[in-house]
């Protein structure tokens, strides 16, 4: 299935029906006197928010949404029927954005919920309803109001506890296949993730979600790379792990790209917790991890967390720091006889 977190799509609700003018004609009856009946209601524009989808990518395909008209008003008192409501039902996390891509018009992260949008234009009233004890014959009628319209955009944030990020190459879809049973691509060249992945961490008998989004480079800001178009996906995370290659560019000067980035983005990332972590630790001598680790805690990372992505290492003492930052979740069932811990190496944190 193909990622899409982003569509641009057009909704209309329908028009109200348009009201009758008729009069009662039938053999035997001295007075008929008008019985045009109103018209129906339009169909509503509703988004529905639906559990088990991540992408948009049917939008891709359907792009016009058009609810349909009220049926008009009939002879002998008969009411049009309202119009069917149109359902779009939505990924969680879909934002609905006006045309100028700023405007938040709603904001869906609850299964089920539901909320119009575009309200449907209400019927046109029948010759019946203007008739009094001074106008007996009207001839009045409504033509029914006319149905909303407008052009909207879809953007999906992924719903996740806490996200990844670091440089391309750092390590991240080995990180995250290692801990989640997703099978994200590794590979040696830059931008090997191209899309963002979701998978589900099992620790200390508790889950959360983890996201990983691809790589940063410097300027993505300003569109390097692939930009900074997937940043969106971590905006509602909890807290932030950023992986630094030991074997990369220097560690320092790695997370000053991405709090650069961060926060040229805004919408308050750079506020948000984050762990820093060295990745690649199998790869290099415990002399210079601490190096490194010392070089990251002068440059304000605070704590630094040595794992190795590929072996486990390190992943446990990681894991329970981000497990602080989230609040309690439910107790999920293990097998027994299932192992827990990622490693049984230890490692002292530097």
């Amino acid at each position: 299935m193909h990622f899409l977190d982003q569509a641009k799509i057009f909704i209309r609700a329908g028009s109200g029906g348009p009201g009758a003018v008729s009069f009662r004609r039938e053999k035997y009856v001295e007075y008929g006197g008008p019985d045009g009946g109103n018209g129906g209601k339009g169909g509503d524009i509703i988004f529905e928010a639906v559990a088990g989808l991540n992408t948009l990518i049917d939008f891709r395909y359907t792009q016009h949404f058009k609810a349909p008209r009220g049926v008009q008003g009939m002879g002998k008192n008969r009411h049009g029927a309202a119009g069917k409501d149109i359902v779009i039902r939505v990924p969680l996390g879909t934002q609905v954005l006006d045309d100028d891509r700023e405007t938040v018009l709603l904001d869906l992260t609850e299964a089920g919920q539901r909320v119009t949008l575009l309200h449907g234009g209400l019927g046109g009233r029948g010759n019946a309803s203007y008739k009094t004890s001074t106008n007996r014959a009207p001839r009045q009628h409504q033509p029914g109001i006319t149905g909303e319209e407008m052009y909207v955009w879809l953007r999906l944030k992924l719903l996740a506890d806490v996200g990844l990020l670091g440089l391309p190459n750092a390590g991240k879809s080995t990180f995250i296949n290692q801990i989640t049973n997703t099978k994200a691509k590794v590979g040696d060249y830059a931008f090997t993730t191209l899309r963002p992945q979701l998978g589900v961490v099992h620790h200390r008998n508790r889950e959360f979600v983890l996201a990983d989004i691809p790589g940063l480079i410097a300027g993505a800001a300003e569109g390097a790379g692939v930009g900074d178009r997937f940043l969106g996906h971590i905006e509602r995370c909890r807290v932030l792990i950023h992986l630094i290659d030991v074997q990369g560019t220097d560690p320092a000067e790695a997370l000053d790209i991405i709090e650069e980035e961060l926060a040229a983005y805004g919408c308050g990332l750079d506020a948000k917790p984050r762990l820093i972590v060295l990745n690649k630790i199998d790869l290099v001598d415990a002399e210079l991890v601490e190096a490194f680790s010392r070089e990251l805690r002068e440059a304000g990372a605070g704590k630094v967390f040595p794992i190795s992505g590929a072996s486990g290492r390190g992943m446990d003492a990681l894991l329970d720091a981000a497990l602080e930052y989230l609040p309690a979740a439910t107790v999920t069932e293990r097998p027994a006889g299932e192992r827990e811990d990622t490693d049984d190496t230890p490692w002292s944190p530097v």
